[in-house]
């Protein structure tokens, strides 16, 4: 099974920075600019929101970040404290010049050591793959899966390329499923029992 994993993760991200890649400039700064009304319905009121800085050819969400914060929410990114699976969230005060973010593990751009840390009502996450039921593929590194398992209250949501779906994904026990997935051109979900009437 993780042999398929490791397959499935090098064509998918080959798949995801080409179609990246591809985007007029144009449609890139369109696209996730602001999240669609049936994910908005899906946040509570004054909810605190977990974003991520987007790499690699991930589906951006920093336009999100911007539309909630406008909206009154207040934003969190994560920030890896340690190789083995360690994330926190923590606040991001400026979305829109990202000032308060820092270079982090392998590159990547998360808000500073003093930031405070908070935990987030819903979270969007980055997608390598995902299925049309609500299964993720993810970098394989297992933050988001144990960050989920220690809050499960949290609503998860992925977003991601209409390329990155596929019809299955080899899951384990420990790989968590999402409540909603958001594409460019759609939105998959609810899932799950958070929306239950």
């Amino acid at each position: 099974m993780s042999d398929t994993k490791t397959e499935l993760r090098t064509r998918l991200r080959q798949l995801r920075r080409e179609h990246a890649a591809a985007l007029p400039q144009e449609v890139s700064a369109l696209v996730f600019r602001a999240p669609p009304g049936p994910v908005r319905a899906m946040v509570p009121e004054n909810a605190i929101l977990g974003l991520y800085h987007a790499a690699d050819g991930e589906a951006p969400a920093a336009g999100y970040a911007r539309w909630f914060q406008e909206a009154g929410h207040r934003i969190a990114l994560p920030r890896i404290t340690a190789m083995d699976g360690g994330m926190t969230f923590h606040e991001h005060t400026d979305p829109f010049t990202q000032s308060d973010l820092e270079e982090g593990r392998k590159g990547l751009m998360q808000p500073a050591a003093d930031a405070p840390e908070m935990v987030p009502d819903v979270i969007f996450v980055p997608l390598v793959g995902f299925t049309a039921t609500g299964a993720r593929l993810g970098q394989g590194g297992g933050f988001y899966d144990r960050w989920l398992a220690a809050h499960p209250e949290t609503i998860a949501i992925g977003l991601g390329w209409d390329v990155q779906e596929v019809d299955e994904l080899p899951m384990e026990d420990h790989d968590m499923p999402l409540h909603a997935i958001v594409t460019t051109t759609r939105v998959l979900g609810p899932f799950g029992d958070h929306f239950d009437a």
